[in-house]
């Protein structure tokens, strides 16, 4: 089995319907777990945030969802190194608050991993839109587990509420698109799924998250060794 190939499993309990999240906010999709940063970690090329009009199609959504990760994730890394966690009320034991922004920090550099991981396994084959919408559906599930620690760090507010329902309505938008009937090939569903895209980058923008042109850090992928692969149902 080819390495894009596996990702037909990856965080799916059968073929094209992801797992749902384990956390209080409903309806979004996850990716397979991988174990806490270690070892050899190749690095991805560093992206940015796109300006002008979005990309289309499956690779430029797998791209642009797990830029979205990765901007949220540094924008967290950002906002604790500088002590500027709002979620955090006064009443609060300071060592557990510490675990808490340690925990949120931690969630997002993970989705931004696993989102890198779809991005390294695209296919290079312009004649696979299923395993490339496969790709764009697991990069975009941990782009909502990133947007969830977003609005857990910004204390709910309008605008970070308002991002994480936008990707999540990406994540769902591109499952349907990666789904067992169309598999990449419906022209409709796939459009629907570059829109909600669009969408999630404007509502992160919004919130703060990103911004267009700036420059997104280098994301570790973590250790990838064929244990760990074959593990993850890469």
């Amino acid at each position: 089995m080819s390495e894009r190939d596996r990702q037909e499993h990856m965080g799916t309990s059968h073929p094209g319907v992801p797992r749902p999240v384990e956390t209080p906010h409903p309806g979004v999709t996850q990716a397979v777990e991988t174990p806490h940063p270690g070892g050899t970690q190749p690095v991805e090329t560093p992206q940015a945030t796109p300006e002008g009009p979005p990309p289309t199609g499956h690779a430029a959504r797998t791209r642009s969802a797990a830029s979205r990760a990765a901007a949220v994730w540094h924008y967290l890394e950002q906002r604790s190194s500088d002590g500027k966690h709002e979620g955090e009320t006064a009443g609060d034991d300071k060592r557990e608050g510490e675990a808490v922004k340690k925990e949120i920090v931690w969630k997002a550099a993970h989705a931004a991993r696993v989102s890198a991981q779809a991005v390294a396994v695209l296919s290079t084959d312009a004649s696979a839109p299923a395993a490339d919408s496969r790709c764009a559906r697991n990069a975009s599930a941990s782009a909502a587990q990133a947007a969830q620690m977003g609005r857990l760090h910004d204390g709910a507010d309008e605008l970070s509420t308002a991002a994480c329902q936008a990707a999540v309505e990406a994540s769902r938008a591109a499952a349907d698109a990666a789904g067992t009937r169309a598999l990449g090939e419906d022209e409709t569903l796939n459009a629907r799924s570059d829109e909600a895209e669009a969408a999630a980058v404007a509502a992160a923008e919004r919130a703060g998250w990103m911004r267009p042109g700036r420059h997104v850090p280098p994301v570790p992928t973590g250790m990838r060794s064929p244990e760990l692969l074959s593990m993850m149902h890469l």
